[in-house]
């Protein structure tokens, strides 16, 4: 919690005021006779479609400091990136159009921040270039989970943090032996329950996970990645959340070796996230194909590295067995156990042939996936893999 001074109460009903009330501002597109134009000292823009007064950082220093040279300096830091407004994605101050001062930019309430003002519910971040994750859920639950008994202890590391940190960091004074938060890689071949997992570790805690964009995060230009990383790490800051990175060697991958100025500061992005991650007192997990495309960097500083095997046949049935619809028969021909002991096959993959068979018997008008129907999308997705079904 921050207590705000009178300044920055004036800065934040400011920003509110063309949501909140339209009109308010009006008098401030008074004209000064001697110019035949608006005063130039109260700053401001003309909306487009809002057609009000869109205050500026402009109007705010007139607000607050008048004609006062030093208030004016004191109270530009407010506007500054360090300030709690900016660190906390409260309030920004636009860039400037046509590389105008500064000040001329507009000053902008972020979408969370008004609905929490306004209608006391705590929105959240939509996906964009300044926000580049994404929420992500499952409609399933935790029991639906099938997992080898040792992954699911590893899982439920996690979960004991969640519940328990706040003790042992505050209470137990562990805060000042312990890094913040809780980082975590998941590895394992695709469609092994990584990302279900990340989800439903959310659900359990009461925690919204985010998945990062990682296309949109990772920039050619110098600085930009670690910009777009900042925007993610800056807004995830004391939000409860879960940060998941899919697919993270290609932001987490192995450092190379400096030959020239891109692998400088290539490295330098790497050594960049470090700094974000250790110090960010959430959950951070990081999901890989292959632990080994991972730099060691970033593996000594998990707490947990857990491995997502292709399921044994006995959660090969298991996630056979959950997969089908409930509203669907089965062909009694179908058995559900040589079927798991006989391919070898991830959660995922089990899933896809479970769309294509039920796709397939509605497609027959009919209620009852068949062997066949079965059979025909193992098919499928041997071939997909390059593999031959035997």
């Amino acid at each position: 919690h921050y207590k705000m001074d009178n300044a920055e109460r004036i800065a934040l009903i400011l920003a509110l005021s063309p949501h909140v009330k339209p009109s308010l501002l009006d008098l401030l597109f008074v004209k000064n006779n001697e110019t035949e134009r608006g005063y130039t000292a109260f700053g401001g823009l003309k909306g487009i479609a809002h057609g009000g007064f869109i205050p500026t950082g402009e109007t705010l220093m007139f607000l607050l400091a008048g004609t006062e040279l030093n208030l004016r300096f004191k109270y530009m830091l407010l506007l500054e990136e360090g300030h709690f407004f900016s660190a906390h994605h409260v309030l920004t101050l636009m860039p400037a159009p046509n590389d105008e001062p500064a000040l001329s930019g507009a000053l902008k309430i972020s979408r969370e921040f008004l609905a929490q003002f306004t209608t006391g519910h705590i929105g959240k971040p939509s996906f964009s270039m300044d926000f580049p994750a994404k929420l992500i859920t499952t409609a399933l639950e935790w029991e639906d989970l099938v997992l080898p008994a040792r992954t699911h202890e590893q899982i439920d590391e996690i979960k004991t943090w969640v519940t328990h940190s706040h003790t042992l960091m505050n209470e137990w004074g562990m805060s000042k032996k312990l890094k913040p938060g809780f980082k975590s890689l998941f590895f394992g071949p695709p469609g092994t329950g990584k990302t279900l997992t990340a989800c439903l570790l959310g659900k359990q805690c009461g925690m919204d996970v985010y998945r990062i964009d990682l296309s949109m995060v990772i920039s050619k230009y110098i600085g930009e990645t670690e910009k777009n990383l900042s925007k993610i790490f800056d807004m995830a800051e004391d939000k409860n959340w879960i940060l998941f990175f899919d697919e993270a060697e290609a932001l987490f991958g192995k450092r190379t070796g400096v030959s020239d100025a891109h692998d400088r500061f290539a490295n330098q992005e790497v050594s960049y996230l470090l700094q974000r991650i250790e110090d960010f007192n959430g959950v951070v997990i990081l999901a890989s194909n292959l632990k080994s495309n991972i730099d060691d960097a970033f593996t000594r500083r998990f707490q947990s590295v857990i491995y997502f095997p292709v399921p044994a046949p006995e959660q090969r049935y298991q996630l056979w067995d959950k997969a089908f619809p409930d509203s669907a028969g089965r062909d009694e021909k179908i058995n559900l156990k040589e079927i798991a002991f006989k391919y070898e096959l991830t959660g995922g993959t089990i899933m896809n042939i479970i769309r294509y068979s039920s796709l397939m018997t509605l497609k027959r008008n009919e209620n009852t996936i068949t062997f066949n129907d079965i059979q025909q999308g193992i098919k499928r997705e041997y071939l997909k893999e390059g593999k031959i079904i035997t």
